[in-house]
């Protein structure tokens, strides 16, 4: 039986699922699928698919079963980046073990001009983050001519699966584009999701003409504009087989999550 759990955390409602169901699904909602700390520890059997994650929401990011390559959701259609950065569209009977997504209704956009770096892009957005509430959740989207930037994906992983970071050590490819037109995929998460996901941003690209994409390591604007949807509602859909009921999500992953959202091991 499915067991719900609900609480109120700061200014998100948060609603914990060990299972999907058919329910409406509301917009204004951060659906989780597991956690990045499961992901993390090498949890990477997909436990829901392409179609469902379809139906709860329109824009997200993610990654597919075994580790096969970066996730990007754009505009409802399911992107995949695979380890050779070339993006492919992904068929509805593919599993996810991992994906954030949420059906994207802009509330506010700000210019970006001169942005030197990913630092910068994240103290830009920041400024918003500050003004309408650290405590919220944020979808981001940004269409732009990219002077450079850099983007990674990985191979399929087969089982015993490797930790997250030794997935990447092991098969991590990275490519820098220049003058390419694309489109960001972000989310932010506020602090208190330390043990449920990564604090702050994190982006995926896919270029205009869907040829190639990835997790965004680094990258250069002269300028664009961000478009953000303020979300206030968290879901999370945890994955309903044993492995992951043996996983120890109590320890601090907090040093590996982060290696594995901004190393760049091909330097």
């Amino acid at each position: 039986m499915k067991k719900i759990f609900t609480a109120s955390i700061l200014a998100s409602s948060i609603l914990f699922n060990t299972a999907y169901a058919d329910e409406p699904v509301e917009r204004e909602t951060n659906n989780q699928i597991a956690l990045l700390q499961s992901l993390t520890l090498g949890h990477f059997d997909g436990s829901i698919t392409v179609g469902k994650l379809k139906t709860l929401g329109d824009i997200g990011i993610g990654t597919f079963d075994g580790l096969d390559g970066e996730l990007i959701m754009l505009n409802g259609v399911v992107y995949r980046a695979d380890s050779n950065l070339k993006i492919n569209v992904v068929a509805d009977k593919v599993t996810i073990p991992f994906s954030n997504v949420t059906f994207f209704d802009k509330d506010l956009s700000i210019r970006l001009n001169n942005i030197a770096d990913k630092s910068s892009l994240e103290q830009k957005l920041n400024e918003c983050v500050q003004r309408y509430g650290v405590n919220n959740f944020y979808f981001v989207k940004i269409p732009a001519k990219y002077n450079s930037i850099l983007v990674r994906s990985e191979s399929k992983q087969v089982k015993p699966y490797p930790t997250l970071v030794q997935a990447l050590q092991a098969t991590q490819q990275e490519k820098t584009f220049e003058n390419i037109s694309g489109t960001i995929v972000g989310l932010y998460c506020p602090q208190y999701m330390s043990g449920l996901n990564s604090v702050g941003w994190h982006f995926h690209f896919v270029t205009d003409d869907k040829k190639f994409g990835g997790h965004v390591l680094e990258l250069n604007i002269n300028n664009g504009t961000a478009e953000l949807d303020i979300t206030g509602k968290f879901n999370m859909i945890l994955p309903e087989n044993k492995d992951f009921q043996t996983l120890d999500l109590a320890q601090d992953l907090s040093k590996d999550i982060h290696k594995a959202e901004n190393e760049n091991w091909r330097k």
